[in-house]
């Protein structure tokens, strides 16, 4: 069980990177680009390839826009590529330069130090996601209310994929091991239902794309963002909260570890 002295040692590791984001002088920039890269993506995309492929069928058998369609794909995958980010090369650059050796001799422990990283990184995500959202609002493509229902389902997203990216991280040896994650993470974004649906997959490939975690994400803010609420998003959302478990569960054990030798 989590106590409130855990919680708290956890809060004072996400405090100490807040403090540091403030007082950075790039800190406005990092915001703006982590918020802008979706949105660039979507104008050319959705407006420009949206052109040429016309409407979209909805399963339910609606019809929609190619840059309604994609618009929330592009902020799960945004939402998965800064959860990443922050929990893969700037988690293994605090541990390679021993960042985190003067923290552990406090009594802060490693499963601690995940949840207070993993804590920053969904801060992060909360501005980016909030800004998209509040974009696709503008331009139709949802309502006010089904995005303040698809803001804690993108948080959600960046959860299993900064719980991933902590365990990853774990067993990173040097920064050269960092390109084929970044071959899994292009992979994901372009085969996750993300551009087009994923009935339009082979058989054998649909199958694989939906034991991805990326396709639950998109499926489930695509899902919420167009008014298609139903059980089917209950299985993607339970999905999503067993890799948070998962991911976090291996990513303290490994610490643990780590931090032994």
């Amino acid at each position: 069980m989590v106590s409130t002295m855990m919680l708290r040692r956890a809060a004072s590791v996400t405090e100490r990177n807040v403090t540091l984001f403030r007082t950075a002088r790039s800190y406005a920039w990092l915001v703006v680009s982590g918020f802008a890269e979706p949105v660039l993506y979507l104008v050319a995309m959705g407006w420009g390839v949206g052109a040429l492929v016309g409407a979209i069928p909805l399963p339910d058998g609606r019809v929609v826009s190619y840059l309604t369609f994609l618009a929330p794909a592009m902020l799960a995958a945004s939402t998965m590529n800064g959860a990443l980010a922050e929990s893969t090369i700037n988690f293994f650059a605090k541990m390679s330069w021993k960042f985190y050796d003067s923290i552990i001799n406090t009594p802060v422990n490693p499963a601690e130090i995940a949840f207070g990283e993993l804590a920053w990184a969904m801060i992060r995500g909360v501005l980016y996601s909030a800004g998209f959202l509040m974009v696709m609002t503008v331009l139709g493509m949802t309502s006010p209310e089904l995005a303040l229902v698809a803001l804690p389902a993108a948080l959600l997203v960046g959860l299993a994929f900064g719980g991933l990216g902590l365990a990853f991280s774990t067993y990173m040896r040097d920064w050269q091991d960092f390109e084929y994650l970044g071959i899994v993470q292009f992979a994901l974004f372009v085969f996750s239902g993300t551009f087009v649906p994923v009935s339009s997959y082979p058989a054998p490939l649909q199958f694989v794309v939906q034991l991805t975690p990326l396709y639950h994400g998109v499926e489930l803010i695509r899902g919420i963002t167009l008014g298609q609420l139903g059980a089917g998003l209950l299985g993607h959302t339970a999905y999503l909260l067993v890799v948070v478990v998962l991911g976090l569960t291996f990513a303290a054990r490994r610490m643990r570890h780590l931090f032994r030798k």
